[in-house]
């Protein structure tokens, strides 16, 4: 006869991790913000994004359009940098077994980024309303207030993808090595990481396109690969 104690009970009915759940949707979350992004830059903003506009014009489109600036900065920055918290904890939880060192160091790079990502994120948000406030009393004091917002939220938020471009590099390495997650999936990732990382050389920074159309696939996918396995 066996006898099963409350502590054998327990241990054997324990819920799964719920890691795989919450990186999967966060993952998705990420994916979705480029997408959205790349959409509301390419019809709300559009004059703005194709143009050349001198200083004088950029505050006028600021001060027209600043309900549509807050809206596409809380997308591409806060809410991108809110989910990738638990997605390098997630990925962090997958890898840490099979490739500590990595694990970690690949943690430390994605949080780094989140924080840089939300800090771009309030500044422009911020920075957006100084400027529309300063157009109708300063307007040459407002175009230097938007010049230096544009190149301190760049330099946060995606000019230098070198935060970014190291934790993907870093994560994807470690899934090919251990196999933690599908081969092609870890290769497109190792692509997109380096290609973010190539944007510190300022004539190579168009490559950051490579890099963000690259993740778009990438985190979708590792999106369905958590959630299937949660399922």
């Amino acid at each position: 006869m066996t006898i099963t104690t409350p502590a054998a009970e327990t241990t054997a009915t324990s819920p799964s991790s719920p890691w795989p759940r919450i990186a999967g949707i966060a993952a998705l979350v990420q994916a979705a913000t480029f997408v959205v992004g790349i959409a509301m830059f390419a019809t709300l903003l559009a004059d703005y994004a194709t143009g050349d506009p001198t200083p004088a014009e950029s505050v006028a489109f600021v001060v027209d359009h600043q309900a549509a600036f807050h809206a596409w900065y809380v997308v591409i920055y806060i809410v991108f940098g809110v989910a990738l918290v638990p997605l390098t904890l997630g990925l962090h939880h997958r890898l840490r077994d099979r490739a500590p060192a990595l694990s970690q160091t690949a943690t430390g790079f994605g949080l780094v980024w989140a924080g840089l990502v939300l800090g771009a994120g309030m500044i422009a948000n911020v920075g957006v309303g100084v400027v529309a406030d300063l157009a109708s009393t300063d307007a040459a004091h407002a175009e230097s207030v938007w010049a230096s917002l544009e190149a301190v939220q760049d330099g946060l938020g995606g000019g230098n993808e070198v935060a970014g471009g190291v934790w993907v590099l870093l994560v994807s390495w470690a899934a090919l090595r251990t196999g933690a997650l599908p081969r092609r999936l870890a290769q497109l990732g190792v692509v997109s990481g380096i290609a973010g990382l190539v944007t510190v050389v300022p004539p190579l920074q168009e490559v950051g396109l490579i890099f963000g159309l690259g993740l778009i696939a990438w985190f979708a996918w590792v999106g369905f690969v958590l959630l299937r396995e949660d399922r």
